[in-house]
């Protein structure tokens, strides 16, 4: 069981590992250890999340997330393959936790009076300076 916040604890039959050779640097270590961890998470089939959850999760995760709504992270930032694994489990932790804020609804306010008068001022200042640029009128000399 993996606990996101204190209401959420992800199963573990919910994520999925694969291991991967890694890029970068290891030296031999590289071309023959599966280093690099692939975590994936079915945020569409997850009973853990709510549904607003998993609609925010989706719109946080970006290019990450899958047509079929599951979650892909890559981590190979370190040479360990249990170092990455951690790392990926926490970026999925630090994004359901981003899904879990409910944002704030804004309230429309009136513009204030002043605010009003200062932008009534600065159009007509606007409309000065470009009537200043109008040629003169030479019929009447």
């Amino acid at each position: 069981m993996i606990p996101v916040a204190d209401t959420i604890v992800l199963e573990d039959s919910e994520i999925q590992w694969d291991f991967v050779r890694s890029g970068g640097p290891g030296g031999q270590n590289v071309n023959k250890v599966a280093t690099a961890v692939v975590l994936r998470f079915d945020v569409a089939g997850s009973p853990s999340l709510a549904e607003d959850v998993k609609e925010r999760l989706a719109s946080i995760a970006g290019r990450r997330m899958t047509e079929a709504g599951v979650l892909v992270i890559k981590a190979q930032r370190f040479r360990s393959q249990e170092r990455n694994r951690e790392d990926a489990l926490e970026r999925l932790q630090e994004l359901v936790a981003l899904a879990l804020v409910r944002p704030r609804r804004r309230i429309r306010t009136r513009p204030t009076a002043s605010s009003r008068a200062r932008r009534l001022e600065s159009k007509h200042k606007t409309a000065m300076k470009k009537g200043l640029r109008q040629g003169v009128d030479h019929k009447d000399a």
